[in-house]
């Protein structure tokens, strides 16, 4: 079971992390990545860890549940696809726009508040759409507009102030920083700052994975479950269409699935079992096959994780190789590559 007591921070030091996946062509071994994986059983205890999963690391948008968490429990009303954007790294779709549009509506707010950096959209098909249409990065484009929309909300209903919300000494800030905390079970290692502009708070994969379950495994009504049901229900606004972890959340009833820069990956199940991957190099080729392969081992029905265990290695066009976990992470799923 999880304690409620919140242990020490994490170490800051070189992560000792270990092969997690093979690059595969012509039956031989081209190329290896490097990382960490940790899978918890329902009662919070670790069942597989390979590399480092106890150094201290930065989760990146896989955090952003946790964040979610933190803005509904100070109120945020937000509930739904709403709610699902809140913890969003979005693919800048038309839905994800006018949701962003909507929250700001909602606090009385506009474009104009948000403090986060203009991009173009993530998803490249409709990054392509909007250079031919001679459009411009804005900042409601930006993958993490959803988070800082939300952040203004909260901020607007609490009367904090809102220039400044993306100060790490903000109350805004401050609460998500206790709420990480709360839910990771251990002290905030290193704060520093995201791609979007907003704080990045570092701790363990372990703690990672922690919150991910205790999220997850939350009792019905409470701020915790509450944004586990909107990112399940609308898996398509926390990500997008055609997007890996939205696919995952539709293939496995009842998972909860957010995906990271940097090759992280975390994923829980309603009774408390969870995993957590960080890909050392920062490889999405790797991050899916390897958090496929966790989730087997956290006893998830093999064939619901079929079209996530490896992309094929092409040559003269043809399939030649994969990308495949190394087999101590693959006591269930083998893949089909050599």
């Amino acid at each position: 079971m999880y304690s409620s007591s919140i242990a020490d921070a994490p170490l800051v030091r070189e992560p000792l992390h270990a092969p997690v996946a093979h690059l595969v062509r012509g039956g031989m071994t081209e190329g290896i990545h490097y990382g960490s994986v940790v899978v918890l059983g329902a009662d919070g205890q670790v069942r597989f860890q390979l590399g480092d999963i106890e150094a201290a690391f930065y989760p990146r948008s896989a955090l952003k549940p946790v964040q979610a968490v933190a803005m509904a429990r100070v109120g945020l009303p937000l509930d739904g696809e709403l709610l699902s954007l809140t913890a969003a790294s979005h693919s800048g779709e038309e839905r994800h726009l006018a949701g962003t549009r909507r929250i700001l509506e909602l606090a009385g707010l506009t474009e104009d508040h948000l403090r986060n950096v203009p991009d173009m959209p993530y998803d490249p098909v409709v990054r392509d759409a909007w250079v031919r249409e001679g459009r411009t990065p804005s900042r409601l484009a930006q993958n993490c507009s959803g988070k800082h929309a939300a952040m203004l909300y909260a901020c607007r209903l609490n009367g904090w102030s809102l220039e400044d919300y993306l100060d790490p000494g903000h109350p805004l800030q401050q609460a998500i920083a206790e709420i990480v905390e709360d839910l990771t079970g251990q002290r905030i290692a290193r704060v520093t700052i995201d791609g979007c502009g907003a704080p990045l708070f570092s701790v363990s994969l372990h703690g990672l994975a922690r919150a991910a379950a205790r999220i997850t495994a939350a009792v019905p009504g409470t701020p915790e479950a509450r944004v586990a049901d909107a990112m399940r229900e609308h898996a398509e606004m926390a990500s997008g269409s055609g997007r890996d972890v939205a696919a995952l959340m539709r293939a496995v009833p009842g998972l909860l699935a957010k995906d990271g820069f940097e090759g992280v990956q975390v994923a829980a199940l309603p009774d408390g079992r969870a995993v957590a991957v960080k890909i050392a190099d920062g490889a999405n080729r790797a991050r899916v096959p390897v958090a496929a392969a966790a989730l087997a081992w956290a006893g998830v029905d093999q064939e619901l994780l079929t079209e996530f265990q490896g992309e094929a290695l092409l040559g003269g066009g043809r399939e030649v190789g994969c990308v495949r976990p190394v087999r101590s992470l693959e006591p269930v799923v083998v893949s089909a590559c050599a």
